[in-house]
């Protein structure tokens, strides 16, 4: 019989070591993401979020961290972002009618606008209809930021701003993609309100 808590060890072990390869290849294209999120707000512009399974969950979360608040005792105003994951009758007529691939890219042609930022999360970097949907932002003047793992795959190729996890276990890209887009949101929302920032610190000291 195997040794589950020598499996859970091993697995936690594992996660660590990725983050801390993700700390030495993503940091620098991170905050260039950070800068691009705060500018697109800055002047009236959104976020659209979109990935499959484990991504698609991915997309609905960071959109809830920005419309919402990261944290309960940092009270900013909301900020626009949109899941392209939730809307159930969209994407299965668009399926249905003509295709999965074409899910997230009609809905960036309906919703985007030169300045909006789309985010696509992959582990892979290759996903058919995140591709799809990069390529028609492209098209429509709105900036490319991807989450992926592995190599990067097409989507690191097309992106602006690529967010390289480098490994190729889902399970450990998904566990670093969700520290990753924490940071973002967090370091987002406070260069967006720096006197809330600065009495943060204050406070903390």
């Amino acid at each position: 019989m195997r040794d589950w808590q020598q499996v859970a060890k091993e697995h936690l072990e594992e996660s660590i070591r990725v983050k801390q390869a993700t700390i030495a290849s993503c940091i620098p294209a991170l905050m260039e993401a950070v800068d691009l999120v705060v500018e697109a707000f800055q002047n009236g512009n959104k976020l659209l979020i979109c990935g499959n399974g484990g991504s698609a969950a991915d997309s609905q979360h960071l959109a809830a961290e920005f419309i919402s608040t990261l944290s309960q005792a940092f009270h900013r105003k909301a900020l626009p972002a949109i899941a392209l994951t939730t809307d159930s009758s969209t994407l299965t007529a668009r399926a249905n009618d003509y295709g999965f691939d074409e899910v997230f890219s009609r809905q960036v042609e309906a919703f985007g606008k030169p300045g909006d930022i789309l985010i696509s999360i992959s582990t892979s970097g290759g996903s058919k209809n995140c591709v799809a949907a990069i390529k028609a932002a492209k098209e429509l003047g709105v900036l490319n930021i991807v989450l992926v793992g592995g190599t990067g795959g097409v989507m690191a190729d097309l992106a602006d701003v690529a967010l390289i996890v480098p490994s190729s276990k889902t399970m450990h890209v998904q566990e670093s993609h969700l520290a990753l887009y924490h940071i973002l949101c967090y370091v987002v929302e406070r260069k967006l309100n720096p006197e809330m920032a600065a009495k943060e610190l204050a406070d903390s000291k």
